[in-house]
């Protein structure tokens, strides 16, 4: 089978182009940098990969918070079902740097008085 180099350059930019885009959203930087706070009561749970994603009641308000991967979640003691409807949740990671998003990315969950550290190498 014969390939002709304009074919291979095609495709090579295809590939890169998706992957930053996939690198884009699953990186840091659609965020503010800086930490908040939310408490609130676990209306969804979707867990899997890439992440997971909580939706949280946050006195009325429903946020959309990212968690971990699975590898993450369990890395930091979580289960699936310590993340079930109806738990209550503090929350301390960084938010979306469009305010009118409520959308954050979690760095610790805590449930009750235990702390699940995601990204310990974060402040």
């Amino acid at each position: 089978m014969k390939r002709s180099l304009p074919g291979f350059l095609v495709m090579g930019f295809l590939l890169i182009g998706a992957a930053g885009s996939a690198l884009a959203h699953h990186g840091w930087r659609w965020t503010t940098g800086g930490n908040i706070e939310l408490t609130g009561v676990i209306a969804s749970t979707e867990l899997g990969m890439p992440h997971g994603v909580l939706k949280v009641d946050a006195e009325g308000q429903i946020w959309m918070v990212e968690v971990g991967q699975p590898w993450r979640n369990e890395r930091a003691g979580l289960r699936d079902g310590d993340l079930k409807k109806g738990v209550e949740v503090r929350i301390v990671g960084e938010p979306s740097a469009d305010p009118k998003n409520r959308l954050m990315k979690a760095e610790r969950i805590y449930i009750g008085k235990r702390e699940y550290n995601l990204y310990p190498d974060r402040d």
